[in-house]
């Protein structure tokens, strides 16, 4: 999948059924957050920059090398 050099939105990704799929596996419970709604048009490169305080790089790793294969 082109992550447009990581400024694809949340929102593309949710709608696309491999991206979700990838989220759906790893991050299950993110995707029922009341808010994740309103993270619709945050750009991959933001969350990224967030999840990093969270999430270790290794997983985020993994996850982005998921995404460019979807």
């Amino acid at each position: 999948m082109d992550l447009k050099n990581n400024r694809i939105t949340v929102g593309e990704l949710l709608d696309n059924p491999k991206s979700k799929a990838v989220f759906q596996k790893r991050f299950p419970m993110v995707l029922k957050h009341p808010l994740v709604g309103a993270a619709r048009t945050v750009t991959l490169e933001q969350m990224l920059s967030f999840a990093q305080a969270y999430i270790p790089q290794k997983k985020i790793d993994e996850t982005m090398n998921e995404l460019r294969r979807a």
